[in-house]
């Protein structure tokens, strides 16, 4: 089932921007993280809530900070330019979340539920989907790791598995 949502043109070009990173382009200036929203019939980007590399340079942790655009009652899909090492090497890629909290209206859950689907087909080439319905699903770092890659010892720099 599908809902009647469409997708914003602007998050196709916000998406395709994410994931054909220049090596030549400024770093500071690379999308890192973007909240959607369904408003209006449409899901589009939040006002505001696009941060590049150069937003998140004085945050402690990024991961932290992507888990705090998740709010109660609130239901958004996340796309997540991730940086993390596994044991081989270091990675970046995206992850796109939908983030349908238990405590949001029922209605609310299952209009982004339905329209995941039409946002998924724009989203293409992503590795790592997760559905969100709960804080303490990925509270840890090594819950989240465990989700993108067996082997993550580092997301965002910060440790969060220890490896033998």
């Amino acid at each position: 089932m599908s809902s009647g949502v469409k997708v914003a043109d602007q998050v196709t070009a916000i998406y395709n921007q994410m994931r054909l990173v220049k090596n030549d382009a400024d770093q500071r200036e690379r999308i890192r993280l973007v909240l959607l929203r369904i408003n209006e019939g449409f899901i589009d980007v939040e006002e505001g809530k696009i941060f590049r590399e150069k937003d998140l340079e004085d945050k402690d942790d990024v991961y932290a900070f992507f888990l705090s655009l998740m709010k109660p009652e609130e239901c958004c899909y996340l796309l997540y330019d991730c940086h993390y090492e596994t044991v081989e090497s270091p990675k970046e890629e995206l992850v796109f979340v939908m983030w349908a909290p238990d405590t949001a209206k029922v209605g609310l859950r299952m209009q982004y539920a339905t329209s995941k689907r039409n946002l998924a087909q724009i989203l293409t080439g992503i590795k790592h989907i997760l559905e969100i319905n709960c804080p303490s699903d990925y509270a840890d770092k090594e819950d989240f790791a465990k989700k993108i890659g067996g082997t993550v010892v580092k997301v965002e720099g910060n440790v969060c598995m220890h490896h033998n």
